[in-house]
């Protein structure tokens, strides 16, 4: 493995790292919610009274942060190596793993970890060597 030292962008990182983590913790702090990803987006096609407008404003908030971004600096390629069939069933997978999980990585590797989550550690060690054995597989095994 090597690294691509060009496209090696650490403050660009930090900065994104930074920004979910407040985005995380002033969630919790003004409103008491998870930033979970799924359950935002699923409250959200679930709608209840006096729960969509935060809801909505996180998600316009995750569309919204690459286009001012842009404003800035240029976005880095899109490069995506799989066919619409395999992008499909991926997210399919990823949905059902995150029902079965109670939750999807943003929730439980961003926020359950920083609560020191039991729970959530298992979580994401699972998610974590789900993703490293389905790469394994899909590039040495699977493609030759």
């Amino acid at each position: 493995m090597t690294i691509a030292w060009n496209e090696f962008t650490p403050w660009a990182s930090l900065a994104g790292g930074v920004l979910i983590g407040l985005a995380a913790a002033l969630l919790v702090l003004f409103n008491g919610r998870i930033a979970g990803i799924s359950g935002i987006l699923g409250g959200l096609l679930r709608p209840r009274a006096g729960d969509v407008g935060w809801r909505a404003a996180f998600v316009l908030g995750l569309v919204a942060a690459p286009v001012l971004w842009q404003l800035f600096a240029e976005l880095p390629p899109l490069r995506i190596e799989a066919g619409t069939g395999l992008l499909a069933a991926a997210g399919l997978l990823v949905g059902v793993g995150t029902r079965c999980g109670s939750g999807c990585t943003s929730g439980h590797g961003v926020c359950g970890l920083s609560r020191l989550s039991p729970r959530s550690l298992v979580a994401t060690l699972a998610f974590m060597a789900t993703g490293f054995a389905t790469v394994y597989v899909m590039r040495h095994l699977v493609a030759g």
